[in-house]
């Protein structure tokens, strides 16, 4: 689908290391960089017009009434560590749509639907894992999956973190941008329901941090074939000390995240209340996003200090490390994802990672004149290629050690995290 002529213009821009992998094409294509690829399914975005700045548009994402209709059926996971957490899947519409207690079109699914899950089938399958204290229900995350289930056939999912999208938590554990243990979990539950089906995942905001932290601990590991990140904070640290440098940083986005989270610590209080790492009274005075991780993320899961966290928790260094291939969407002007954090030069060290910035767009935004979101089309676009058009990844020669000292630098990485591909140059591009 073209990009819409009406609206602002935006300067868009493409990052890549100078050779990046190669992807086998099927029907005898060749085989063409994941960069060709990538910039294939990119047109320009044009701002909507009466959402010309990231603020405006990041606003409209709340505020916009629009409504894409996906259906769900929820199981509820059980970990490895006595935690539960839930997977929606998609789901045709019934005649009962929507459980209990859960959002429109959410329903439980019964013992004999979940005995019916597995299936030999080699549809492309992707997982969705959401923004901070959000769910399966987000309209952004709607807007990716319901083109490719609905479009070209795709089945798909979404992993809610625990005490999310209404669920309810067993443990005293919440979730946090560094605990990628349900993530595994999960898909390792999707290889065994569904062995012959082609694993890709999306990342959306701490989704997408989530998500780049576990694939680069497994590294050339990873089972799933390729992933997208969508607006992701990278660094959090950063992130949070260029919030609090604004009025609108900290007075409308980081106490508006603040909110959510202690919305959902009140949700989960009569188990988190058991715990005596939490300060119930102190929680609860926190107004800011980093007063809550301080007062209950960092104590829980056993940090000194919010920054401890926020610098262990950070998913900048661990794309180094990531072997599958990866696309990344990300605007300047995003009030949340700070510019200052964005891996510009991680980037263009890994021949496995391709990322294109818009100037405008907001966080999780883009929205243009016809309402639609443009990283939203792009991004399925991108999925659907990967899926159907490429047969195989065609490695490329990396400098296992020099990477490999880089990250023993940072001291972010566990001891057995392997390296990843590094080039002193890069390839860049302006739509």
């Amino acid at each position: 689908m073209a990009g819409h002529k009406f609206g602002w213009p935006t300067a868009q821009e493409c990052f890549h290391a100078a050779k990046t992998v190669g992807l086998k094409m099927r029907n005898g294509g060749g085989v063409k960089s994941l960069a060709d690829i990538s910039k294939s399914v990119l047109t320009p975005f044009r701002a909507h017009p009466l959402l010309p700045t990231g603020h405006l548009q990041t606003f409209w994402t709340v505020l916009t009434g629009a409504d894409i209709p996906v259906y769900y059926g929820r199981k509820t996971m059980i970990g490895k560590d006595g935690g539960t957490f839930t997977i929606d899947f998609v789901v045709p519409p019934t005649h009962n749509d929507t459980s209990e207690g859960l959002f429109h079109r959410t329903r439980h699914l019964i013992q004999e639907e979940i005995d019916e899950l597995p299936s030999n089938d080699t549809k492309p399958m992707l997982l969705a894992l959401h923004g901070l204290t959000g769910g399966s229900h987000e309209l952004y995350l709607r807007a990716v999956i319901a083109p490719l289930t609905e479009k070209h056939g795709w089945a798909a999912c979404v992993m809610n973190a625990r005490g999310c999208a209404k669920s309810k938590i067993t443990t005293h554990q919440l979730f946090n941008a560094r605990v990628t243990g349900d993530v595994r979990e999960t898909v390792e539950y999707l290889r065994e329901t569904f062995p012959n089906r082609p694993l890709y995942a999306v990342g959306f905001s701490l989704g997408a941090n989530i998500l780049a932290n576990y694939l680069g601990e497994e590294g050339d590991k990873c089972v799933l074939s390729a992933a997208a990140l969508c607006s992701n904070p990278w660094n959090l640290e950063v992130t949070s000390l260029g919030l609090h440098r604004t009025f609108m940083g900290s007075q409308v986005y980081s106490r508006s995240m603040g909110g959510n989270l202690k919305a959902l610590f009140e949700a989960q209080y009569d188990v988190l209340s058991h715990d005596p790492a939490i300060d119930a009274a102190l929680v609860r005075k926190a107004k800011y996003i980093y007063e809550f991780d301080r007062d209950l993320t960092a104590r829980v899961f056993g940090y000194a200090t919010v920054g401890a966290y926020y610098r262990d928790a950070s998913s900048v260094d661990r794309l180094l490390n990531i072997r599958i291939p990866t696309f990344i969407v990300h605007a300047k002007d995003d009030p949340v994802a700070l510019k200052e954090a964005v891996p510009y030069d991680e980037v263009k060290s890994n021949p496995w990672a391709f990322m294109v910035t818009t100037s405008v767009g907001g966080h999780l935004s883009w929205f243009e004149a016809s309402g639609e979101r443009w990283f939203a089309r792009t991004v399925a676009e991108w999925l659907n290629k990967m899926a159907t058009e490429v047969e195989a990844v065609v490695p490329v020669p990396v400098k296992e050690k020099e990477i490999k000292a880089k990250l023993d630098e940072t001291n972010t990485l566990p001891p057995s995290a392997s390296a990843t591909a590094v080039s002193k140059e890069a390839g860049a591009m302006t739509i």
